[in-house]
């Protein structure tokens, strides 16, 4: 698996995650396991059951979190005006309309927040691109044209 970019803000929230779930979140699974654990029977202890399936997803994600930050590369935007890249603001117009977006990680992306992430057929239509490029971007509505009429 090829290495994902990611924003340094992106790492970082990755990271306090992981840190959530290794130090807080499997302490308090462990104090589940051991009240339910009390309560007697196992085999017919939902609450039992319940917090012993978190544990599982728990670590599950712990897994996927620590495989990920191994497999990232962190770049910084170089704040270069004049060519969009990771961090950018785009403003740009299609169908008349001005809209802005902004480019960041895979895992900071929140379209409804203009948040689209690097490696969506947006993002990856803005990247590299100046002021005054037009792209074309196949939507689920059809072809799509937007002009960047500013980059910060």
């Amino acid at each position: 698996m090829p290495d994902q970019i990611i924003s340094q803000e992106g790492y970082d929230k990755l990271k306090k995650e992981l840190d959530e779930r290794t130090s807080v979140k499997r302490l308090e699974i462990a104090a589940r396991i051991e009240s339910a654990k009390e309560l007697g029977d196992l085999s017919e202890n939902a609450e039992y059951a319940e917090a012993k399936d978190e544990q599982a997803f728990n670590d599950g994600r712990i897994g996927e979190l620590m495989a990920l930050l191994k497999n990232v590369t962190v770049v910084h935007n170089n704040h270069d005006k004049n060519k969009v890249s990771m961090g950018s603001c785009v403003t740009v117009i299609t169908d008349g309309k001005t809209k802005e977006f902004t480019i960041v990680s895979f895992n900071e992306a929140n379209p409804s927040e203009g948040k689209i992430s690097n490696e969506s057929p947006l993002g990856v239509a803005f990247l590299d691109k100046k002021k005054g490029d037009k792209v074309t971007v196949t939507t689920p509505r059809g072809q799509a044209v937007y002009e960047i009429i500013g980059i910060k």
